[in-house]
């Protein structure tokens, strides 16, 4: 097993090799405008997962899928040649699905935005079904307090388990 630094800086050169020879060109009429996104290359530096977009429609996207597939072999002989390894790793082209995703992200995001709206017309417009406030409010204890207390009125008054009256 390869050392994760090093399957990460042999990711990178591939992705350096296989993109500018993708510039240069290759003789494929098929392919589109394709760019390279990622590439993950496994622990033991056996493969490579070389990650693409196309922008275009989708028959453009499968006319450059089918044009990569067909160039492989020439491209992986190109990184063959550039890179510093034992073994050229093997290649596999999946397409990468950021495009579709970051719509679909997107479609979500303003769906949110209408909703946010809609629940804030909403709260603007709507009214209390009962009291403003329904909390409790600590009371002010003076206001409490009745002076009109005769003195002579019998106060029991609990402490330490013992009553005590001011009639006694």
């Amino acid at each position: 097993m390869a050392d994760p630094a090093r399957a990460r800086k042999m990711a990178d050169r591939i992705k350096v090799i296989v993109a500018k020879r993708l510039e240069r060109g290759i003789r494929d009429p098929r392919l589109g405008f394709v760019t390279i996104t990622d590439v993950k290359v496994t622990g033991d530096l056996q493969h490579a997962s070389i990650f693409y977009t196309v922008y275009g429609s989708e028959e453009e996207r499968n006319d450059s899928a089918a044009a990569l597939k067909a160039a492989t072999g020439m491209l992986r002989s190109e990184v063959g040649r550039n890179i510093t390894a034992r073994l050229t790793p093997s290649i596999e082209f999946i397409l990468d699905a950021i495009p579709e995703n970051a719509a679909h992200i997107e479609g979500l995001l303003q769906e949110a935005r209408e909703r946010d709206t809609e629940v804030g017309e909403l709260a603007r417009t709507a009214q209390y079904a009962g009291d403003e406030d329904p909390y409790v409010k600590p009371r002010d204890f003076e206001e409490d307090i009745d002076l009109d207390v005769d003195v002579d009125d019998d106060v029991h008054v609990e402490r330490d388990g013992a009553d005590e009256g001011a009639g006694k």
